[in-house]
């Protein structure tokens, strides 16, 4: 099995970093193959270009910009991604890679009628591994607009009965060091059962 791991943490020292790096090293050890795109070590460039736009639903020119990128996704048999909670979304990072990767005629074809239809088939498993600062309580209240954003938009995309997995740590700016190593056995649990 083919992981893509795609991460977004600008500091080496977070402990989203740890759980990145714990997320890579359970899986090589599991015998899988790890594709780790982290998208700022990379630089990635989340900003969806005038010509890119102009070209969106043109499925021979739009993906020209970020060629490689769709390449790794198109390569992959699973899909992780890794990433902090900020302001109830994932990171601006993030977001632009799937602005600008996830497009039609990579993760969604368009029928003759105009209407967009998923192309992830290559992808059997979806997890998402985040940190949230606020408590689990204060996230449910507005309805887990992530957990939402990956689980319908990028769920909805990949093998219709591909498996789902969301792995979170809430209450960040609250937690202690024995709950820090509670999840990162947990993450190791998970990815162990790969």
């Amino acid at each position: 099995m083919r992981v893509l791991v795609v991460y977004a943490h600008p500091l080496e020292t977070s402990y989203l970093s740890a759980v990145h790096a714990r997320v890579v090293e359970t899986l090589r050890a599991r015998g899988r193959e790890v594709d780790d795109l982290d998208l700022y070590k990379e630089e990635f460039d989340p900003v969806l270009s005038p010509e890119q736009m102009r070209n969106y639903v043109d499925v021979r020119k739009n993906a020209c910009e970020v060629r490689a990128y769709v390449d790794r996704l198109r390569a992959a048999d699973a899909l992780v991604l890794v990433f902090p909670v900020w302001f109830d979304g994932l990171p601006a990072i993030m977001q632009g890679y799937f602005q600008r990767v996830f497009l039609p005629g990579v993760a969604t074809i368009i029928d003759e009628n105009g209407l967009f239809h998923r192309n992830l088939a290559n992808l059997k498993r979806l997890a998402a591994v985040c940190a949230y600062g606020e408590i689990r309580a204060d996230v449910a209240k507005k309805r887990d607009p992530p957990r939402r954003f990956v689980r319908g938009n990028i769920g909805a995309l990949i093998e219709p009965s591909g498996q789902f997995e969301y792995l979170a740590i809430y209450g960040m700016d609250f937690s202690t060091a024995p709950r820090r190593a509670a999840f990162l056995r947990r993450v190791t649990r998970a990815f162990n059962a790969w």
